[in-house]
């Protein structure tokens, strides 16, 4: 089991990772637009690279395939162990997928709401197959199955690759992809944070030390 974090933001990320919690990082477009707007996605990057360890997905936002291995090939060199290039699920991201697995380029299959999707993915080479949790229960469904039968299928046919779960709402999304076997929520700041307070843990911590306080006050 292992937690990423879903950000792009350097400063939060090595916060964060000071707690040895984390031992990745999930980028995607739509965060480093709101993140950081002007930023060059490059110069983003290897700040992230600096003050985390761990594999860094960088999502891919070319169309063809051509443009995406190209794109693939050149965010490789920022870091050669530790870029993982995040692929859109597609029938040309497959292809996509296999050129880089081909290579040696670590790849996140990304978009995913399917187990059929998963178990493509894997196929074709992924290093991580991501399923989309927020997003498949706005299309009505649980997501707990479609976890679960992909975590079966990858183990039963002996793929190698790890079921990345993201688009987490709640705390409750990060138990269910846990329990359901997911190998790695990937999970974004303030959802982190809010994992670790319990109103009884707080209660209960000012409790012991208020009595520690007052010891022998009764005297």
């Amino acid at each position: 089991m292992a937690i990423f974090i879903d950000s792009s933001d350097p400063k939060e990320i090595q916060e964060l990772y000071g707690w040895g919690v984390l031992s990745g990082v999930t980028t995607n477009p739509l965060i480093i637009a709101r993140e950081a707007p002007d930023a060059d996605l490059g110069e983003r990057i290897r700040e992230v690279l600096k003050v985390s360890w761990g594999d860094v997905s960088v999502e891919l936002t070319t169309e063809t395939e051509k443009e995406q291995l190209e794109e693939a090939l050149a965010y490789h060199t920022w870091d050669r162990e530790r870029i993982c290039i995040k692929v859109p699920m597609s029938e040309h991201g497959l292809r996509v997928v296999h050129a880089l697995t081909k290579k040696g380029i670590k790849t996140n299959v990304t978009c995913m709401m399917a187990m059929n999707q998963a178990y493509l993915a894997a196929l074709a080479g992924a290093t991580y197959v991501s399923i989309f949790s927020g997003r498949v229960k706005d299309l009505g469904y649980d997501v707990r199955p479609v976890i679960s039968s992909t975590r079966t299928i990858l183990e039963r046919e002996g793929l190698p690759a790890k079921i990345i779960v993201g688009s987490m709402r709640s705390m409750f999304d990060v138990n269910e992809a846990l329990e359901a076997g997911a190998h790695i929520p990937t999970i974004t700041p303030p959802l982190l944070r809010k994992m670790v307070h319990h109103p009884r843990t707080e209660s209960t911590i000012a409790e012991f030390n208020n009595a520690w306080r007052n010891r022998g006050s009764k005297k």
